[in-house]
């Protein structure tokens, strides 16, 4: 389902449920303005065509004990497509990778790590990121404090944007 193929309803949907995946179907029909029957309709095809992905409690790393969150600048040896698509597959597989985006220019990827503790980061990077296979250089970044973590998107620029456009 294409963007340009969600009309209006859609798109509302999409923004109340991004800013509160647990309100009731009778609660977001009510706020995208039509009746409950075709809003959980809407929101199975919504589901079913992968817009929705899934429903995620937003949790509080720090007060559950992470309270180390670095980004790792990763170069490879090889950026061959087998190469690239096994490090995403060992990047899937480490618990303390929360993030892994491939990047152009510079740097190959960037990792979003999070650990209980320094030392609990140090011994995933000395023994499983640095020791991986095709893995050439690691920079990184400790967070120190974040402005901002919004996940999704803004709907209001898509709105925007298709406003114009009309």
């Amino acid at each position: 389902m294409a963007t340009t193929r969600l009309d209006s309803i859609d798109r509302k949907i999409l923004a109340e449920l991004q800013a509160d995946g647990r309100m009731t179907n009778v609660e977001l029909a009510k706020r995208v303005g039509i009746s409950a029957p075709p809003c959980l309709r809407r929101v199975r095809t919504l589901e079913e065509s992968g817009l929705i992905r899934g429903y995620h409690a937003d949790v509080d790393a720090r007060e559950l004990g992470f309270e180390v969150q670095v980004f790792a600048s990763v170069g490879l040896v090889s950026q061959a497509e087998a190469d690239l698509s096994a490090f995403e597959a060992r990047c899937r597989k480490w618990p303390l990778v929360r993030e892994c985006h491939m990047l152009n220019g510079e740097v190959d990827f960037i990792l979003k790590c999070v650990a209980p503790d320094l030392s609990s980061f140090q011994r995933f990077l000395t023994e499983d990121l640095t020791a991986a296979d095709n893995v050439a250089s690691v920079k990184t970044s400790l967070v120190i404090r974040g402005a901002k973590d919004e996940p999704g998107v803004p709907f209001d620029v898509l709105e925007a944007r298709l406003a114009r456009e009309a």
